[in-house]
């Protein structure tokens, strides 16, 4: 029955995270005004529906490093109530931030779920080590790279004003790829690390896990996207066709090479971070709106950490 109760807790968090995630690579199409949102969000699903398809073949360390080996003892990752508890303690975490509208980091809960069930299941065999090297220095570094890039990148294009229509259908359509480029990206970073959690039930591989993430992601992306997509489009930074173009170029590239090294970055991080730095850049970063953003990401992991923690204590205690 555990086992089973973890299967849908997995989707549940695959669920929360496209409806959370899926939106950001194409946050700045709609921010833009090149598109509207249900083209958006067609685009975002075709395309991280691909990023999917490419972690089946290319996210072997990705998969290994959220099992949570290394973090805690082996013996423990094992147990039908540890992925219990990070799935469902990461879950209800994610949903409750999608539902409020924060972009928050699947990564982020992750890690928290770890953290959590480890600390009450294996009490001083965390290893401390571990968590520094592998998941909070990439997470940390990230977001910082993101805006230097995106606000790099900003300064270096040039304007879009004057051009002609010949040349502005180039720039629409080097931003619409841009977008899908991001989108991508996100799925071959984040498929993996939630198809780890499903391959520890009933003996799924690593096809069945991923097509399962797959689906589960693009039903979220598709069912409950609108909340995060309005705060990623239009509450961070005024932006214009050629500034989403260079923040979606330092999100894909950042995000793609992190996942090809099996660093588990935050694309919300990445995105958010991109389009912070153009709006530096530009004076257009709003950060009225964007403060209470950056301040949920510092609520999540511990948030989802003793979510994560509670439910595995109860799980003991019903034993």
């Amino acid at each position: 029955m555990l086992a089973g109760l973890t299967f849908l807790a997995a989707l549940a968090l695959s669920y929360a995270n496209g409806a959370n995630a899926n939106i950001k690579g194409v946050a700045s199409l709609l921010g833009s005004g090149s598109v509207g949102y249900r083209k958006a969000v067609v685009w975002a699903t075709l395309t991280t529906a691909a990023g999917c398809l490419v972690a089946t073949w290319v996210s072997g360390s990705m998969l290994s490093t959220f099992t949570g080996k290394g973090l805690v003892p082996a013996s423990r990752v094992a147990e039908p109530a540890f992925l219990f508890a990070v799935a469902a303690g990461s879950g209800v975490a994610n949903l409750l931030a999608t539902f409020l509208g924060f972009p928050v980091s699947t990564t982020h809960l992750l890690v928290g779920g770890l953290l959590g069930a480890g600390l009450v299941s294996s009490p001083g065999m965390v290893n401390y080590q571990q968590l520094w090297e592998t998941f909070a220095r990439p997470l940390l570094l990230t977001p910082v790279l993101a805006v230097m890039v995106g606000g790099i990148l900003c300064l270096l294009s040039r304007p879009g004003s004057g051009l002609g229509p010949a040349r502005m259908r180039v720039l629409d359509g080097l931003h619409f790829l841009s977008a899908g480029a991001v989108c991508l990206a996100r799925g071959l970073n984040d498929t993996a690390k939630l198809a780890a959690l499903l391959m520890g039930v009933g003996g799924l591989g690593v096809k069945a896990s991923m097509f399962w993430v797959s689906a589960a992601m693009a039903a979220g992306g598709w069912i409950s996207a609108r909340k995060v997509a309005d705060t990623l489009a239009y509450r961070i930074t005024g932006m214009d066709a050629r500034q989403g173009l260079a923040a979606n170029l330092a999100t894909s590239a950042l995000t793609t090479t992190a996942s090809l090294h099996g660093l588990p970055v935050s694309t919300t991080h990445v995105t958010v971070g991109a389009l912070l730095g153009i709006g530096a850049v530009t004076g257009q970063a709003r950060w009225r709106t964007a403060i209470p953003v950056l301040l949920a990401w510092l609520v999540t992991l511990p948030a989802s950490a003793l979510l994560s923690a509670l439910i595995w204590k109860a799980i003991d205690l019903l034993d």
